[in-house]
Parts: structure tokens; sequence; C-alpha cells
């Protein structure tokens, strides 16, 4: 399965992803009081989400359904099943977020 790593010592920073031969810039955040990630999202310099959480087991932008994003689903998950948060400890450790092609509604 394929998964997007994060490099949590260039948070924040910005990177782009190709999904489905569509480019996303993707720009990743960490909320050190609270200790959690969130990331935005844009597409062809359009913004389309700020301050998306990361949440362990959770879809990025599953309640949207809108064709400019990506037509995968984004899943923060641990294949050892030995986490279920997704934290500064745990990202790119042992939770990482797993590209599912399966989940996506394509056309909104």
């Amino acid at each position: 399965m394929e998964y997007i790593d994060i490099e949590k010592n260039l948070i924040p920073y910005r990177f782009d992803l190709s999904l489905a031969d569509e480019v996303f810039t993707f720009e990743v955040h960490y909320n050190e009081e609270h200790d959690f990630f969130s990331v935005d999202l844009e597409r062809d310099g359009e913004v389309l989400v700020l301050g998306e959480k990361l949440v362990y087991g959770m879809p990025l932008f599953y309640d949207v359904m809108d064709n400019r994003f990506p037509k995968f689903s984004i899943v923060p998950y641990d294949e050892s099943e030995n986490s279920i948060a997704v934290t500064w400890t745990t990202l790119s450790e042992s939770v990482f977020l797993y590209v599912i092609e399966d989940e996506k509604v394509e056309d909104a």
C-alpha cells in the first residue's frame, strides 16, 4: 500500500504530490500545544482546504464531494494497529498517510 511520508523536522512545509495524474500541493502544520497535525490543500494555485486535522482512521477531506479534490482517500493509519492517534510520537513512525484508491466518489 502506498503512503505519504511526512517529514516532521521540516514542519511547517509544503510539497507537491501527484495523485491520479493530478498535482496537489499539501502544506503540513503541527499544533504543539494540543499535539495534532493539520494540512492545507491546493490545486493549480487554488486553496481547497485550510487546517484539515489529521484524525486517526478518518480519511482526509471525507466530507467533501467535489471533483477538485483527490480521487483517492488519504487515511492516517498504523498497519501494526499499535497506535490509535496521530501525534508527534506516532506520525511517520507507526502512523502513515495511506493512499487508498477505492473510497472517494469521483463525480460530484
